[in-house]
């Protein structure tokens, strides 16, 4: 008796070692050796509990459904674990986990391939494009998307949203959105099933770098879940409220193959910390993607973005121009993609140009007035002063003439016509512009470096302190080699290097309608059948060459011939 007693004190003292050191969970079975103080995780885990954020409910729900299933035998428990630790050092090895300090251990999950609820994945009802937050809690910390219903709960562990989603709704099998890992709930075994791929893809659409090169090449059609067809990089897009500026503008920019193919890779941008950075990069392999589920694309997540680096001065419901959106974003992704050592990005690359720029104005303007001295300013207001300086630019502003003002006979009114020629000589370095802001100058133009894109802004609304006005002038041009040597003067090359100055227009942004009001469409060309569509949000449609021409042009980009 004595001897039994001794032996039962000995396996209790035993016992309570191993729970000091971690090596027996709270049931008293064999558990994972948990590292002491000093060693990597139990300060670091209470200090980082975001990071890794798979809640302690999780080992809490383990912990139940161990004692649920009446898994008494050690030596079973044993062998299970065993199995699971070597699944896991084969995706991080032990000793990095050291070396990374205070992070916390990768959770142990069982990995099954055999998941009977798979046929329960309804791909009709999932959407990818909208902010991943949480429907109950809002928030965006490890967020699931349950593949059944398409909603989006936080957590799995045992008291999380998307537990008690399964246990309620009856719906199993759900998706991480960050790390793409699929769960089956409220079992929580991790599915590794090579049929939820495409849904990976979906979530986050992935190009090779063959891939990308041969883009422009592709000219097959892709089919959506509904049966539609679409082409890939011809999506239509949302227009969630008064949005269809932001829409006209990320279409033309989907033209630019340098910029398109930059954004295909994320690698490209993966030290960028700029959200709108990233949005734009998502939104970019959206379009392009050739496995949608469906036939367009919403950019929520993009505008989101937008409303935050603008300080709402773009946001959802109000309609803005889409010249002052095109410009704001091209700066702001310069100055968030440009690097320390040379101020340059695959923005300056695509679209700077440069300008010489000669400004005379009087001498008046920038003498101090004296009240006591009316002889010393009636002396300098002969003198002229000339300055010229180098200015970048991103796009050129084109001056319109005015409409008439008188009606014909028939009572109606002229609409003008004017060559896109004529109000290119504003660049040709002699014609002169008169400014009044800041002050009352002369201005004359000239072009001395061409980017690789250029992008024309004809200025049709005129603000005053009382209405906005639209000039209605239509503008010819040419769909196909704008030649602008022939009317603007430009430098000569370097040697062994070639002149290159006829452009092709590859997107034409249009607004119909009056003045603050009215909408916005865009005529694109796709490369690969060099056939034109016309987008206005969801309705994309193929339209002749003819048609592109017969609009009022508003803003418009060329492509410099190779």
């Amino acid at each position: 008796m004595a001897a039994e007693d001794l032996s039962s004190l000995t396996r209790k003292r035993g016992r309570e070692e191993e729970e000091e050191e971690g090596v027996v969970d709270g049931d008293g079975e064999a558990a994972e050796k948990r590292p002491r103080a000093g060693e990597e995780g139990s300060e670091g885990a209470s200090l980082l509990g975001l990071a890794g954020y798979e809640d302690e409910e999780e080992d809490e729900a383990a912990a139940g459904r161990a004692r649920a299933n009446g898994r008494h035998d050690e030596d079973e428990d044993e062998d299970e674990e065993e199995e699971v630790v070597v699944e896991e050092v084969d995706d991080d090895d032990d000793e990095d986990d050291v070396r990374r300090g205070p992070e916390r251990r990768p959770r142990q999950v069982e990995l099954r391939r055999d998941c009977p609820y798979l046929d329960t994945v309804n791909r009709q009802v999932l959407d990818f494009d909208f902010e991943k937050f949480c429907s109950i809690s809002l928030s965006n910390l490890n967020v699931y998307a349950c593949l059944v219903c398409g909603k989006y709960y936080q957590g799995r562990g045992l008291k999380s949203h998307a537990y008690t989603h399964s246990l309620e709704a009856g719906h199993h099998v759900f998706i991480n959105l960050q790390t793409e890992k699929a769960y089956c709930l409220p079992d929580g075994y991790e599915i590794n099933d090579p049929s939820l791929e495409d849904i990976r893809h979906v979530l986050n659409p992935r190009f090779t770098t063959e891939q990308v090169q041969t883009l422009d090449r592709n000219k097959q059609w892709s089919r959506a879940l509904d049966g539609s067809n679409y082409l890939p990089g011809m999506v239509g897009l949302n227009n969630i409220k008064e949005t269809d500026f932001v829409n006209v503008t990320i279409q033309s920019l989907m033209r630019i193959t340098p910029l398109r193919n930059f954004f295909l890779i994320p690698e490209n941008y993966r030290n960028s910390k700029s959200p709108l950075v990233h949005r734009f990069g998502e939104l970019t392999r959206k379009i392009w993607h050739a496995r949608n589920f469906k036939g367009q694309v919403s950019p929520h997540e993009f505008l989101q973005a937008v409303m935050k680096a603008s300080d709402k001065r773009f946001q959802i419901g109000v309609q803005s121009d889409p010249v002052e959106f095109m410009s704001w974003l091209l700066n702001t992704m310069h100055s968030k993609l440009k690097s320390r050592r040379r101020n340059r990005s695959i923005i300056h690359d695509c679209f700077q140009g440069e300008l010489e720029v000669v400004k005379e104005f009087h001498k008046k303007h920038i003498v101090e007035k004296k009240e006591d001295s009316d002889e010393q300013n009636g002396d300098a207001s002969s003198d002229i002063v000339t300055e010229t300086s180098r200015v970048p630019f991103l796009m050129l502003g084109l001056d319109l003439p005015p409409p008439p003002l008188f009606k014909d006979a028939m009572e109606k009114n002229i609409i003008p016509q004017v060559p896109l020629f004529n109000i290119l000589k504003k660049f040709d370095g002699e014609t002169v512009t008169e400014v009044v802001r800041p002050s009352i100058a002369r201005m004359r133009y000239r072009v001395i470096r061409l980017p690789k894109y250029l992008i024309l802004h004809m200025r049709r609304f005129t603000k005053n302190n009382f209405f906005v006005e639209k000039n209605p002038t239509l503008v010819n041009f040419p769909v196909k080699n704008l030649e602008l040597k022939d009317y603007i003067p430009l430098p000569k090359p370097k040697d062994n290097e070639k002149l290159r100055s006829k452009y092709d227009l590859i997107a034409n942004i249009v607004h119909d309608g009056k003045p603050g009001e009215g909408c916005y469409r865009v005529f694109v060309q796709r490369k690969s059948e060099e056939a034109w569509y016309e987008m206005q949000d969801l309705h994309v449609t193929e339209t002749l060459p003819q048609m592109v021409a017969l609009s009022e042009a508003y803003m418009q980009i060329y492509e410099q011939h190779e």
